[in-house]
């Protein structure tokens, strides 16, 4: 029996028949290049948002009751009253508050406060100015706002995103050509943060107009002149490319 010798054949690994996987980072004929592309957009405000707080108050609970429905009323007419340029209107809030008289063996309530609070979105900013100043006419009511907004579906975000892919894809070329190359194949594209999204946060308001009627009604209450504020759209995308051999 002849023992092996050092020229003896090892015996192949098993084979799986599937391709390497790629390496996560280029070659030095294939460079992988990673961009941002970035786009800052103003443009005008599509809607805006005022709030509407209707209050009553009085010393009987169902008196404060009956005199917060008439104005709460009153207040509705008055907004829907303006039809296609009134959106939506949603009711937010509704409260009831006995207000106490001072600490002690005798405590009792003293009044009741009333109060219910509407938001109101409006797409007609020539009217706006005319509406904010009749509803702070009515008696107990007050106005915030207003805050100017685009629509979640806005041309306007769609218009940054693709300024900002164009954007990303001209910085990568730009790169390339500084080193005698070109790109050759995009790799990936992803919204900044994709992978680890936080919330948006809410829009500050960008402007308010407050006023609590007192005086009666008037017949034509002036109108405020109100401008628009233009609003900030952004968008980031993350891109990487592989590009052809450098000439360096």
């Amino acid at each position: 029996m002849s023992n092996p010798t050092d020229d003896t054949p090892t015996p192949a690994a098993p084979t799986t028949g599937t391709t390497p996987t790629a390496l996560p980072y280029g070659t030095p004929d294939t460079p992988r290049l990673a961009v941002r592309g970035e786009a800052r957009l103003e443009v005008d405000p599509e809607i805006a948002r005022i709030a509407v707080t209707v209050s009553a108050r009085g010393t009987d609970r169902t008196a404060a009751l009956t005199d917060l429905t008439r104005r709460n009323e009153q207040a509705l007419t008055l907004l829907k009253s303006y039809g296609d340029a009134l959106e939506k209107l949603e009711t937010g809030t509704f409260s009831l508050t006995p207000q106490l008289t001072e600490k002690g063996r005798h405590e009792r309530i003293r009044a009741y406060h009333g109060r219910v609070t509407h938001t109101a979105t409006l797409n007609d900013f020539t009217t706006l100015g005319e509406l904010t100043t009749r509803l702070a006419d009515l008696d107990l009511t007050r106005v915030d706002g207003p805050w100017w907004a685009l629509r979640p579906d806005s041309p306007a975000h769609r218009n940054a995103r693709t300024q900002a892919v164009r954007e990303a894809v001209q910085r990568a070329r730009e790169y390339a050509e500084a080193l005698g190359a070109r790109l050759d194949a995009l790799l990936e594209i992803a919204d900044l943060g994709a992978e680890n999204a936080a919330p948006v946060p809410l829009q500050a308001p960008m402007g308010s107009h407050r006023g609590y009627g007192g005086a009666p009604v008037q017949e034509s209450a002036p109108a405020l002149d109100l401008e628009p504020q233009r609003q900030t759209v952004h968008a980031n995308v993350n891109a990487r490319f592989t590009m052809t051999r450098p000439a360096l």
